[in-house]
């Protein structure tokens, strides 16, 4: 009998490790994944020049847990969309589930993004919250905006004020995009929409882009 309790005892005590390893197993991504956003938010906060400890590690976590929410809404939609493809059905079908399930994501992108930008304004002035913007799209904007200017330089104040509320405007929805490459696409479509804007009003691009490389060669020339 003895003999008996000792191997039950043997044996609940390596179940017991056993799902302790697969917890672990299963948590470590999440955990992998929340030490790669404290990081990157991390590296934002550094440039933001907040003189508070407390408010700085406030301002990271802040920063960290969007990171770690718009991931979650993002793979869900992805793993929902999946299963939709792998359930079958009429391409008509699938496609307004499709539709239909993005649209409930975007709609939790849109209360995510209000509540950070609430929950930043608490902690940061208006010109560090940009500082975040920024950050969580790797500076596209000014460094896009400037390049406009230092293209065209006799734009019209009209115009420079239209270039950046578009650009704006995609910082805004690549704040949320799930990937570099998604965050880039939306500069890039808002891009396209800033081109077809100042081609109909009688610019060159294709002239006054050629025309800023040659002056980037002639200055790298000069060095």
């Amino acid at each position: 009998m003895m003999k008996l309790n000792l191997v039950l005892l043997v044996v609940f005590a390596g179940s017991l490790n056993l799902n302790a390893q697969n917890s672990i197993s299963k948590n470590q991504p999440d955990k992998a994944y929340r030490e790669v956003v404290s990081k990157r938010a991390e590296k934002i906060v550094n440039t933001l020049e907040i003189t508070d400890p407390a408010r700085s590690e406030r301002v990271r976590n802040l920063i960290a847990q969007q990171y770690y929410d718009l991931n979650g809404i993002h793979d869900r939609c992805k793993a929902e969309k999946g299963k939709l493809k792998e359930k079958g059905g009429s391409r008509e079908q699938i496609e307004a589930e499709i539709k239909a399930l993005q649209a409930r994501a975007d709609s939790e992108l849109t209360v995510l993004h209000q509540k950070y930008i609430v929950n930043l304004s608490n902690e940061l002035s208006p010109e560090q919250i940009e500082g975040v913007r920024n950050g969580m799209t790797y500076g596209v904007l000014p460094i896009t905006y400037a390049g406009y200017l230092d293209m065209i330089p006799e734009l019209k104040e009209e115009e420079k004020q239209q270039i950046m509320i578009w650009l704006t405007e995609a910082r805004e929805h690549a704040m949320d995009a799930g990937s570099s490459e998604e965050k880039h696409g939306w500069f890039g479509k808002y891009k396209g929409r800033i081109n077809n804007y100042l081609s109909a009003r009688s610019y060159d691009l294709k002239k006054y882009s050629e025309a800023r490389e040659a002056r980037i060669r002639e200055a790298q020339q000069k060095k």
